[in-house]
C-alpha cells in the first residue's frame, strides 16, 4: 500500500545504477634487454645533443614569434576596446538626442493645444487678435521641460491683408497688459513704459544696409508678427521684436508653408537673427528651428516658434562619459545664409568634458574613423514629398558621430609593451630552466648510466647468461605491471585493475521526482526554453539537496534523482528525503510561477510528482570510459513505480517509507490512498 504526504513540496530526479566491471590483462613476454656499448652511447648522446640545440632554436623562433602576436593581439584590444566603447556611447547619445526631440515635439504640440482650446473658450478672442493670460508663466513651465536657459518661446499670429490695419491698434491696446503680467513673472529690471517706448506697434522688417533701420512691411498679402514672446527683453538692437514679420526670414516662411500645408510640426536646419543681448548688429547664427502649428477649423491660423540651441542641447544630454566625440548634424534641404555665401546643410559640433562647441558649418571629422560612424535620423516627418508643392522641402535632419583622435588615445596604455615584456621574460626563464634542468638531468644520467655499466659488467661476470635474462624478464613483466596501474586500457578505463570500488548500504532512502505535463509542455518550446526551465528548477533543487545532505545522483530528461543514506550513513534518511521533497515541490511551484512571463502563460501549470521508497542499494563506480556512480537494486524500481503511480503536486511514499516516518513521530504527514497501487 502506497501513502501520500498531505503538505505539497519541491524537489527533483534522477536515476543512479551501480555496477561492476573488471577486465584483466596479460602481457607479451618481453625480449631480454641487450647490453649497450659504449660507442652506442656515444653515438645517443651526440643525438641527444643535436636535438637540444634544435630545441634551443625552435625556443627562440617561439619567443620571438609569441612576442610578436602579443604585441599585436594586446594592440587590436585596445583599439577593440576603443571601438566597442565609443559604438556604445554613440549609441546612448543618439537614443537619447531622438527622446528628447520627441519631448521638445509633444511639449510643443501640448503648449499649442492649450492657446488654441483657450482662445476658442474666450468668446471676445478671435484670431489673429488674441492675447493669452500669463503667457510667461506657462511659457516657463513648458520650457522646464526643454532643458536649456531660457529658450526662445514665441506666439505668431497669421495677419490677413485686411487686417494689417487693425494690428497696429490691437498692439497699442493689449500690449501693455501682457508686459505687466512677464514683467512680474520674469522680475526683470524694465517697466511697462520702458517696453512700450522700444515698441513698434506696425508690422515691420529690418533694413541692414546702414546700421539698422525697421520699416513697414510692404509685401502684399498676410504677414506673421511676433505677438508674445518669452522671456520678454530687448534685443540687441536696441528694441523688442514685438510685430516683426517672421516671414523676412524665408527659411521660417518655408517651414510655416510647410506646417500649413501638413499641419505637423517642421524643424528646419536654418539660420535665426541673433536678438540676444552683447551680439553684433545684423549677425544670423546657424542653428535649428520647430514651427509648431495652430489649427483652428482645420485652417492653420498661427504657430509657436522655438529656436533649438544644438550646443546647448548637447550640454544637457546626460550621458556618462560624453567626451570625445563629433557630432555632424545634416539636412535634407540646403539653405543660404547670405548671398554671396554657399549653401549649408551640415553643423559640426565638438562634444567634450567641458561641453559642446561649434566647430563649422561643414563636416569636421577624422576621415579616419569613418568605419566607426554611429547615425541616427532625429527629425522625420513621414510624409510623401512628391505629394508637396514644387520647391517645398521636407526637412530631415541626421545625427552621424564620430569619434576623436583624443578619445581614442585614452585607450593607449603600456599594456602590450608590458605584456610583450612577459611574455620574453617567461620564454627567457623557461629556457634558462630548461638549460639547468637539462645539465642536472645530464649529468645524473651520466652517473647513472656508469654505474648501470659497471653493474652490467657485474652481473655478466657474476651469473651465467640464462640466468641473467631470467632476472632481466623479471624486472621487464614488474615494469610493465606499474606501467599500466590505474590506465590499464584493458582495464576499461578508471581503476581497470583490482577489485572494483562498490558497497551495499542497508538503510537508504531514494527520491524519484518528474515535472508532469512537460513532454506537451517542451514540444511547444524553443530548445533555449526548455533548458532556462530545467536549468533554473534543477539548480533550486540542488540547494535545497546541500541543505537536507541529500545527495543528487543524476538527472534523467525531467526527471531528478536523489538519495540520503549513502555515501555516508544517515539514520534519518527518510525524513531527510521527505523534507527534500515538500521543498522541491514548493521551489517548483515559485520557479514555474516567476518563470511564466519569460516562457508563456502555461508554464505554472506544471508541477512535480514525487515517489519515494525506502531500502538497500548496491553503489559503487563503474569503470569505463565514462565512470559513474551508480545505484541498482529493487529499492531503485521501487521509487520509479511510486513516481509515475503519484499524482500532480503530491508526495507519493511507499509503506516502507511511511512506517520509518510514523516510527520518528511524523505520522501526520502521511495519508493512506484509498486504493492500492502495486
Amino acid at each position: 500500500m502506497s501513502k501520500s504526504i498531505s503538505h505539497p513540496s519541491d524537489w527533483s530526479y534522477g536515476e543512479s545504477n551501480t555496477g561492476m566491471s573488471h577486465n584483466d590483462s596479460s602481457h607479451d613476454t618481453p625480449e631480454p634487454p641487450v647490453y649497450v656499448a659504449p660507442d652506442v652511447a656515444n653515438r645517443e648522446e651526440k643525438a641527444v645533443n643535436r636535438s637540444k640545440i634544435l630545441v634551443f632554436f625552435v625556443l627562440l623562433i617561439a619567443v620571438c614569434g609569441a612576442a610578436t602576436a602579443t604585441y599585436i593581439l594586446m594592440e587590436e584590444e585596445q583599439y577593440n576596446d576603443f571601438a566597442v566603447s565609443f559604438a556604445g556611447l554613440a549609441s546612448e547619445v543618439s537614443t537619447v538626442s531622438r527622446q528628447r526631440l520627441d519631448q521638445i515635439f509633444s511639449a510643443l504640440d501640448a503648449f499649442s493645444l492649450f492657446i488654441s482650446s483657450e482662445v476658442e473658450q474666450d468668446a471676445s478672442s478671435s484670431w489673429p487678435f488674441v492675447t493669452i493670460a500669463d503667457y510667461s508663466k506657462k511659457s516657463e513651465k513648458i520650457s522646464e521641460l526643454f532643458g536649456f536657459k531660457r529658450p526662445a518661446l514665441i506666439l505668431s499670429s497669421l495677419v490677413q491683408e485686411d487686417e494689417k490695419e487693425n494690428w497696429t491698434s490691437f498692439i497699442l491696446e493689449t500690449a501693455p497688459g501682457w508686459y505687466q503680467q512677464s514683467l512680474e513673472n520674469e522680475g526683470n529690471k524694465y517697466t511697462v513704459d520702458d517696453l512700450m517706448n522700444i515698441t513698434i506697434p506696425f508690422v515691420h522688417q529690418y533694413d541692414f544696409t546702414e546700421g539698422i533701420t525697421q520699416i513697414p512691411t510692404q509685401t502684399p498679402g498676410a504677414v506673421l508678427p511676433i505677438w508674445h514672446r518669452y522671456p520678454l527683453e530687448p534685443g540687441n538692437v536696441g528694441l523688442l521684436t514685438t510685430s516683426f514679420d517672421f516671414f523676412f526670414v524665408q527659411a521660417i516662411a518655408d517651414l510655416f508653408e510647410l506646417s500649413n500645408l501638413t499641419h505637423r510640426p517642421s524643424l528646419g536646419f536654418t539660420s535665426a537673427f541673433n536678438d540676444t543681448e552683447g551680439a553684433t548688429y545684423g549677425q544670423w547664427v546657424v542653428d535649428s528651428q520647430i514651427v509648431q502649428p495652430i489649427i483652428e477649423n482645420g485652417k492653420m491660423v498661427g504657430m509657436v516658434w522655438f529656436r533649438l540651441p544644438w550646443s546647448e542641447f548637447f550640454d544637457n544630454l546626460n550621458v556618462d562619459g560624453l567626451f570625445g566625440m563629433v557630432a555632424v548634424i545634416r539636412t535634407s534641404c540646403e539653405i543660404s545664409f547670405d548671398q554671396e555665401a554657399p549653401p549649408v546643410n551640415v553643423l559640426s559640433y565638438s562634444i567634450d568634458a567641458s561641453g559642446a562647441t561649434l566647430l563649422g558649418q561643414y563636416d569636421a571629422h577624422d576621415t579616419q574613423y569613418d568605419a566607426h560612424v554611429v547615425s541616427q535620423v532625429i527629425v522625420d516627418v513621414d510624409l510623401d514629398e512628391d505629394q508637396l508643392p514644387e520647391g517645398i522641402c521636407l526637412q530631415k535632419l541626421t545625427l552621424d558621430l564620430y569619434p576623436t583622435k583624443e578619445l581614442e588615445a585614452t585607450f593607449h596604455t603600456s599594456k602590450p609593451v608590458s605584456y610583450t615584456s612577459v611574455v620574453v621574460a617567461i620564454f627567457a626563464f623557461t629556457s634558462l630552466v630548461f638549460l639547468l634542468y637539462d645539465y642536472f638531468v645530464g649529468r645524473r644520467q651520466r652517473k647513472f648510466m656508469d654505474r648501470i655499466m659497471r653493474q652490467d659488467q657485474i652481473v655478466s661476470n657474476v651469473f651465467p647468461t640464462a640466468i641473467r635474462d631470467r632476472l632481466y624478464q623479471s624486472g621487464q613483466a614488474q615494469k610493465g605491471s606499474n606501467q599500466y596501474g590505474l590506465l590499464d586500457p584493458l582495464g576499461g578505463g578508471l581503476g581497470g585493475g583490482g577489485v572494483p570500488l562498490a558497497d551495499l548500504f542497508p538503510e537508504t532512502t531514494i527520491m524519484f521526482a518528474d515535472i508532469a505535463g512537460f513532454t506537451a509542455w517542451a514540444s511547444a518550446r524553443e530548445p533555449a526554453q526548455v533548458f532556462i526551465l530545467l536549468e533554473t528548477i534543477f539548480g533550486g533543487f540542488d540547494k535545497k539537496a546541500f541543505k537536507h545532505s541529500v545527495f543528487k545522483v543524476e538527472t534523467v530528461g525531467d526527471c531528478y534523482v536523489a538519495v540520503a543514506g549513502l555515501p555516508e550513513p544517515d539514520k534519518g534518511h527518510a525524513l531527510s528525503v521527505c523534507r527534500f521533497a515538500r521543498d522541491c515541490i514548493k521551489t517548483m511551484n515559485e520557479t514555474t510561477l516567476k518563470l511564466e512571463v519569460l516562457l508563456g502563460p502555461d508554464t505554472s501549470d506544471l508541477e512535480l510528482r514525487v515517489g519515494i521508497h525506502s531500502g538497500q542499494v548496491t553503489a559503487g563506480v563503474l569503470r569505463g570510459e565514462r565512470s559513474r556512480f551508480q545505484l541498482f537494486g529493487d529499492t531503485m524500481n521501487t521509487a520509479a513505480r511510486m513516481e509515475s503511480t503519484s499524482q500532480r503536486n503530491r508526495i507519493q511514499v511507499s509503506q516502507v517509507t511511511a512506517d520509518l516516518l510514523v516510527s520518528a513521530g511524523l505520522s501526520a504527514w502521511i495519508t493512506p490512498r484509498k486504493c492500492k497501487i502495486f
